[in-house]
């Protein structure tokens, strides 16, 4: 395993780790419910751009996919 693909998985279970330590503790609270779509968003991003290798991609996919996923927690924000 290459070091920049173990720095990404390390910090996807540093994420994990605090999302499940914040829907477990603060469950009820908004904020915390948006942190932690911001931090599943941050988990998507990085699976998406360095396994899937998006990085290379043409850069309309990318902005396409930011785009999306910026609605999508904008929208789910907003409805809690």
């Amino acid at each position: 395993m290459e070091r920049k693909e173990l720095y990404t998985y390390l910090t996807l279970l540093l994420l994990t780790v605090f999302t499940a330590y914040f829907a477990n503790n603060y469950h009820g609270i908004k904020i915390f419910s948006i942190l932690i779509l911001i931090l599943s968003g941050i988990k998507f991003l990085l699976v998406a751009f360095n396994f899937m290798e998006l990085k290379k991609a043409h850069p309309f996919w990318k902005v396409l996919l930011v785009s999306y996923l910026t609605i999508f927690i904008s929208i789910v924000s907003i409805l809690l």
